[in-house]
């Protein structure tokens, strides 16, 4: 190709099946000056005679763009419609192109592309790993749905476990992945990794308040040393997920609701649960009835 000049005249429309030879960044296209002008584009004011545009010495008009793109452009000219490339990088590539050309339609289809290939790719269930007290104050503040929260500190290991303590450490975080994607469109969950003395503790939040809690450790005497406890109370900690939906709205919920949904009645504050300490009153109820019925 010969040197470049720059026109001293606008583009002639001249007819509009003639055919022109474009060099946009070294991308060669043949199309025709219907083609160009069909819509109201910067091709249509640059090919209808408003502005002054560059050729070269064989007649090709020069634009300087990448060309990459540049056909999928042509075509959604001379159709209104077009495949857009399925890799969301070029997606955003050819939506720049479509916003320098002012080609509107292309670049709404482009934008709706891109919002849909986000959603598709974006996880359904998202559950923090907070990192500090603040971040998660900064959480519960920041959301309007009612919060799950799992501490779990598997290596405060200060007493040995007993031998079931590790399969119900399991248990409940395999619990609690599996409410986190039952009900992640309407709870939040967290889980807390670096948190307390606690080995494992559920905390349940609404409104931004504590609403209740389900501790699943406790320490047990033997003859010759402690042993730390982790309890799995299943059916506890479905009770107060179910409760903690009640505060999915802005208004505080029913207090005669919360009262039929909770065997401790109204919960007005932070409520606590040992299993052990249940265990432990049950258990002498159990001796002193036996004790009564051998008199």
């Amino acid at each position: 190709m010969g040197e470049s000049t720059a026109l001293t005249q606008s583009w002639s429309v001249g007819n509009p099946c003639q055919y022109v030879k474009l060099n946009v960044g070294g991308s060669l296209h043949y199309t025709t000056i219907g083609t160009l002008t069909k819509h109201d584009t910067m091709l249509r004011a640059m090919f209808s005679g408003r502005m002054e545009i560059l050729t070269d010495s064989e007649g090709w008009v020069l634009i300087d763009r990448c060309g990459k793109h540049f056909g999928i452009l042509l075509n959604f000219l001379r159709d209104g419609q077009v495949s857009l490339p399925e890799n969301p990088k070029d997606v955003a590539e050819l939506l720049a192109e479509a916003k320098y050309y002012c080609i509107t339609g292309l670049t709404d289809l482009c934008e709706q592309t891109i919002k849909r290939k986000q959603r598709e790719t974006e996880p359904i269930c998202r559950v923090p790993l907070i990192t500090s007290l603040k971040e998660e104050q900064l959480l519960l503040n920041a959301t309007s749905k009612p919060v799950v929260k799992l501490l779990i500190n598997r290596h405060n290991n200060k007493y040995s476990y007993t031998s079931t303590s590790d399969d119900n450490l399991l248990k409940n975080i395999e619990l609690f992945d599996k409410l986190a994607l039952r009900f992640s469109g309407r709870l939040l969950f967290i889980k807390d990794v670096i948190g307390s003395s606690e080995i494992c503790c559920w905390s349940f939040f609404g409104h931004g308040k504590k609403i209740a809690e389900v501790c699943c450790t406790s320490i047990v005497y033997a003859t010759d040393k402690k042993h730390t406890k982790v309890e799995f109370p299943e059916a506890r900690i479905y009770e107060e997920t179910l409760n903690i939906i009640l505060y999915e709205n802005r208004n505080p919920p029913d207090q005669e609701l919360m009262q039929a949904t909770s065997t401790r009645g109204a919960v007005s504050g932070m409520s606590s649960y040992t299993s052990d300490e249940e265990e432990e009153r049950s258990g002498l109820a159990r001796l002193r009835s036996n004790k009564q019925n051998n008199q």
